[in-house]
């Protein structure tokens, strides 16, 4: 892989070996989209993987930005005390 950048190379590299949080699959106002965590309850889009086609351009969907959820536990799911 060639890189043309007028950047140091240190900075253009920097983390690249860091492990990451693996994406997750997530469902808001019925779109199904990858997102990055950024904590607990937001995260940055990735992609979207199941939705109308005029949320492609509905600008904030895009790839990038930072959205907020909730986590919802299933009912009869005890995941804590298993």
């Amino acid at each position: 892989m060639t890189i043309y950048t007028s950047m140091p190379i240190e900075l253009v590299l920097s983390g690249v070996e860091q492990p990451r949080q693996p994406d997750m699959e997530l469902e808001v106002n019925g779109i199904l989209m990858q997102v990055s965590p950024l904590g607990t309850t937001s995260g940055t889009i990735v992609r979207l993987l199941r939705c109308p086609l005029h949320t492609y351009l509905d600008p904030s969907y895009a790839p990038g930005q930072v959205i907020q959820y909730h986590p919802i536990i299933p009912s009869g799911t005890n995941s804590m005390f298993k």
